[in-house]
């Protein structure tokens, strides 16, 4: 049987080609689940990173790391591996839909988030998860290149 390579089909055999990417997806994406979606059971500065901008700030050259400053870098670097695992699985083709499908995904978690206990929607989250999905697309793309412009000339050596 042949599928179209838009159809459904075609993403499970994605997967079933890339199992491991496509595990390690599952796993950051339940991750990214608990860490967004459950009730925080403390404030978010009593946590590691109110710890964390509490010691920064006790010399002049690092008070500037706020904890709202290190609460976007970390929703950055969350979404980092999103932007990169899709990618990995969907192709470079498909950059532009990893950037959507990662604000979409943020905008999802988001509206959640205001029917959960001791969490609050914030647009900043948005901006710093939708650069972290960016970040990561771009970092993919660049790490791909070579493979892709090898299998593009059939590994062909060019001399200069």
């Amino acid at each position: 049987m042949q599928v179209s390579h838009g159809s459904v089909g075609h993403d499970r055999a994605m997967f079933s080609r890339h199992p491991i990417v496509s595990a390690m997806t599952l796993a950051y994406l339940a991750v990214v689940a608990w860490l967004t979606l459950t009730p925080s059971s403390t404030g978010l500065e009593s946590g590691i990173l109110g710890r964390l901008a509490g010691l920064l700030a006790r010399y002049p050259e690092t008070e500037w790391f706020t904890f709202m400053r290190l609460e976007f870098i970390a929703n950055v670097a969350m979404f980092v591996p999103f932007g990169v695992f899709f990618i990995l699985l969907f192709g470079r083709r498909r950059w532009w839909l990893a950037i959507l499908v990662g604000v979409l995904m943020t905008l999802g978690i988001e509206g959640i988030q205001q029917f959960i206990p001791s969490r609050v929607p914030d647009i900043r989250d948005l901006a710093a998860n939708s650069l972290g999905t960016t970040v990561g697309a771009l970092l993919a793309l660049t790490l791909t290149m070579t493979s892709t412009r090898a299998r593009r000339d059939g590994g062909k050596r060019v001399s200069a």
